[in-house]
């Protein structure tokens, strides 16, 4: 990495810039497989610590004073609505920095993170690395305040798949000799020099790595993602013209013009200028339900045998605490019916990127309804599950964003189209009509 002054890091830092992510498999004998195994149930204890810290502060500030004094200010009345709320925040220490400090004291026997004996968590994980699990919890308690996604759960034995950086020279970090270092680890990454998307990448700045972890065919395999500073690899082919012969020419060329795109949850329609498509969503992609169910069913069966004390009579789950034993054969299932969902995952998301090209070759204006997944999701949740639009608005936006063009969502009510004509006059009408009439 090329060194810079503290002047031009603040100034990165500060700025935001554009960024992509490279991902490479690591060679992991298993010696090194376990080290990293503990410091990943470290981090998953970490994370639970610090999300139930989180919700116990977040309960505070619903019940303080200044919360409520927020909710009975109107709306249009933001600045005083946006002081109550954050008096609320401030008076439970409802903040990142809070909960990132919180998680540092988790390191040392003492409780105060300093250089005081440090606990089995302070052996494996460095300061910058519980900063960003407390980040992380931190993220996960603020959207449930804020009603924009449910209730977070705290993360299971073995559930934690992830840990990331704070930056190009923290705990984990990416050296100019192209290797991944995490404290006495030196991990060693599988590099392809004949690939031009890796090129692309080890000739840009890192910002920061991310180590994951993935279960593939009943094995772990351990990457590091590169989140890099620029744009991603274009990919380039040959393409013939009349005048100059044959020029490199992007392999998906954005279009020109804009495109109405109408989401549904299983299909999607797209108008552009000169071409027009009804496409079904992952139509490569079939659910197996019927492996699936086999699976689960057996799955069942197992768990009941293995645990038979923690069952009633009728069959359902003994309330209170239990201790549930699990065979060797259950544990194949379960990693079979892990591989079967996985499959499926990865089918969808090529699916859905192919779409995406399908889509930008049409237009570089996309112009679509501001509709409900949840919605969505309650009435076709299956369909919905396996298809998954919500997936495609975000790879498109992000696809379009960017090639140089640009996706607008616009919401249903103020526009009402099922209600206007073409003509621009407007009737209200029941949703059991489907069709408009219309004087003109």
């Amino acid at each position: 990495m090329r060194s810079s002054s503290s002047t031009s890091k603040t100034k990165r830092r500060s700025e935001r810039t554009p960024s992509f992510v490279c991902e490479l498999p690591l060679r992991v004998p298993w010696s090194l497989g376990r080290r990293l195994a503990a410091k990943f149930e470290a981090a998953r204890q970490v994370y639970n610590a610090c999300l139930g810290e989180g919700l116990r502060r977040l309960g505070l500030v619903r019940q303080s004073v200044w919360f409520a004094k927020g909710r009975a200010t109107p709306r249009q009345q933001k600045v005083e609505r946006q002081t109550h709320f954050r008096a609320a925040r401030e008076q439970h220490a409802f903040s990142d920095a809070a909960l990132q400090q919180y998680a540092i004291r988790l390191r040392s026997k003492d409780g105060t993170g300093r250089s005081a004996p440090k606990t089995w968590i302070g052996e494996h994980l460095g300061a910058h690395e519980v900063q960003t699990l407390a980040s992380r919890a931190y993220r996960a308690a603020n959207t449930y305040l804020l009603g924009q996604h449910g209730r977070p759960r705290f993360k299971g034995k073995g559930q934690m798949h992830s840990i990331e950086g704070k930056g190009p020279g923290s705990g984990l970090r990416w050296t100019d000799h192209s290797l991944l270092v995490w404290g006495d680890l030196v991990l060693r990454p599988l590099i392809d020099p004949d690939d031009p998307v890796v090129r692309h990448a080890l000739c840009s700045r890192v910002k920061y790595v991310r180590l994951v972890r993935r279960r593939v065919r009943l094995r772990t395999r351990w990457c590091v993602q590169l989140v890099c500073e620029g744009r991603p690899y274009v990919k380039l082919h040959k393409r013939s013209t009349e005048g100059s012969g044959t020029v490199l020419a992007p392999k998906y060329p954005l279009g020109r013009g804009t495109v109405g795109l109408d989401l549904g949850p299983s299909t999607l329609a797209a108008v552009g200028g000169k071409e027009a498509m009804l496409v079904p969503f992952c139509p490569e992609v079939e659910r197996p339900a019927k492996a699936v169910r086999r699976l689960q069913r057996h799955l069942d069966r197992q768990r009941r045998a293995n645990n038979p004390g923690n069952y009633l009579a009728d069959g359902q789950v003994r309330p209170g605490p239990k201790r549930w034993r699990v065979s060797a054969r259950q544990r194949q299932t379960e990693g079979a019916l892990a591989e079967t969902h996985r499959r499926l995952a990865e089918g969808r998301k090529t699916a859905q990127g192919a779409l995406a090209n399908r889509v930008l070759a049409l237009g570089d204006v996309f112009q679509t309804e501001k509709v409900s997944i949840r919605a969505f999701q309650r009435t076709f949740g299956r369909s919905v599950g396996t298809r998954a639009p919500g997936m495609f608005v975000e790879r498109l936006s992000r696809k379009a964003e960017s090639a140089g063009g640009k996706v607008f969502a616009f919401p249903t009510k103020t526009t009402a189209l099922s209600q206007v004509c073409q003509c621009g006059r407007r009737a209200k009408k029941p949703l059991s009509l489907r069709w408009h009439e219309c004087p003109c």
